[in-house]
């Protein structure tokens, strides 16, 4: 099923970018969680257009409907369907990109594959499909939560300005203290600098997105092809604009020897404290074996440049001529800035899922 994910813990997407909506079908929520609307909806108003002055200016409120699933602001166990309305839309603004591709869009694919595409805007493809993501990514949350799993999604990096290396595990408030979503006050200052220049010359950046984890008990994960981290890795790369994924020391670690890069076992009472069996360093990212550890589990997401830029580029039309396309519409510079909460809400369905799936094989670990 290619609009489904997760096993346990599923979700269905559908919708369009200039449709009348996008939503979202969860299967298999535990009943009784306390959620309401409001909370989905703080998760969405992160996630959504025209909140600052360095995103796509398209006003949207992304007001989200629970239309099943959730009765006196409790789960019932029942399908949970969430409806978020299009309202803002211009569809006139793609008429040229009817005929022509946009070049690293996924136009071309999605002749090739369907041979019928939605133009507007992309359509199936475009970022706007990651509005179900996010607000079942914010039950997911409220799970964790329960379980005092914490989930820190933040940019470090935009083109070549990066924030410090850091082992500090950021707040919410840290990371919602500047538009980019950058913990780091003097790096995001330059960050936003940089977007907003390369905005107004009409072009785009990429960079990083890290995400961190803490409060996974050890265990959740497969040992071959459902390893917790090959399950994170396909849904950070489902996401549009990603092309990079790693956790841990991730390719930086190919530079060490196995003596250098090991993470050696620490017991409970090592150094006189009283604690968890513990690694020394944490270069597995908090997942061996396909398993996690234990130990906080952090990775990084590399997003490319947004495609669409107000440049004029070279592309073909749908007749196979050679022609030329310069963008349109509203789009953002940099998706980074809105990408941080859809990161949050993958994780969190991939570790709700696997909870679940461990409750199922083991009877540990039930919401």
């Amino acid at each position: 099923m290619p609009n489904r994910f997760g096993k346990l813990f599923s979700i269905s997407t559908w919708g369009e970018s200039h449709g009348a909506g996008v939503g979202v079908v969860i299967d298999g929520c535990p009943p009784l969680l306390p959620i309401t609307a409001e909370e989905i909806q703080a998760e969405l108003d992160r996630r959504r257009p025209g909140q600052s002055d360095i995103v796509t200016p398209r006003k949207e409120a992304d007001a989200v409907e629970i239309l099943s699933g959730v009765f006196e602001e409790k789960t019932t166990g029942a399908p949970i369907a969430m409806l978020v309305r299009n309202a803002d839309q211009r569809p006139e603004a793609y008429d040229e990109m009817r005929e022509k591709f946009r070049p690293s869009h996924a136009d071309y694919a999605y002749q090739a594959k369907f041979g019928i595409r939605d133009h507007r805007g992309g359509g199936r493809s475009s970022a706007r499909e990651t509005i179900g993501r996010v607000a079942a990514g914010a039950i997911a949350k409220k799970l964790l939560a329960s379980k005092s799993v914490e989930i820190r999604a933040f940019v470090t990096r935009v083109q070549d300005i990066a924030m410090p290396a850091s082992d500090h595990f950021p707040s919410l408030a840290e990371i919602e203290a500047n538009a980019v979503r950058c913990p780091h006050a003097a790096t995001a200052a330059a960050m936003i600098e940089r977007i907003k220049e390369v905005r107004a010359a009409g072009d785009s950046v990429g960079g990083v997105i890290q995400c961190r984890v803490r409060g996974v008990p050890a265990g959740l994960g497969e040992p071959v092809f459902d390893r917790l981290e090959a399950d994170l890795a396909k849904a950070m790369l489902s996401l549009p604009a990603t092309k990079g994924f790693e956790i841990g020391s991730g390719f930086a670690g190919t530079l060490l020897k196995g003596s250098g890069h090991n993470d050696a076992w620490l017991a409970g009472n090592a150094d006189g404290r009283k604690e968890k069996t513990r690694t020394a360093t944490n270069r597995s990212g908090g997942v061996q074996g396909g398993i996690s550890n234990g130990q906080e589990i952090y990775f990084n997401v590399a997003f490319k440049p947004t495609a669409t830029i107000m440049l004029p580029q070279q592309t073909v039309d749908i007749h196979g001529a050679q022609t030329e396309l310069t963008g349109r519409g509203r789009h953002d510079a940099c998706v980074l800035p809105r990408a941080v909460p859809i990161v949050e809400a993958m994780t969190a369905l991939v570790l709700v899922d696997h909870w679940m799936r461990q409750n199922a094989q083991s009877g540990t670990f039930v919401f």
